[in-house]
């Protein structure tokens, strides 16, 4: 199993996905969940791209953390 860093981002009328960890793997959506849904699922094909390419699969190593500021 593969665990990846997702940020979703508020972009205008719609949100905005993507990995660090996996550059050009991106997806968008209506709604926060249909963009984390499509997200999975963008991530999924990836993964399984780059194991059908013979290519080896980039170990996450991105994190986040929230800062809280007055």
């Amino acid at each position: 199993m593969h665990r990846f860093l997702v940020v979703v981002e508020k972009a205008g009328k719609n949100y905005s996905a993507y990995s660090p960890d996996l550059p050009g793997c991106v997806a968008t959506g209506k709604t926060r969940e249909e963009t984390e849904y499509r997200m999975h699922e963008a991530i999924e094909l990836h993964v399984k791209g780059l194991i059908e390419d013979g290519l080896s699969v980039p170990k996450p190593h991105a994190s986040a953390a929230f800062v809280a500021v007055q």
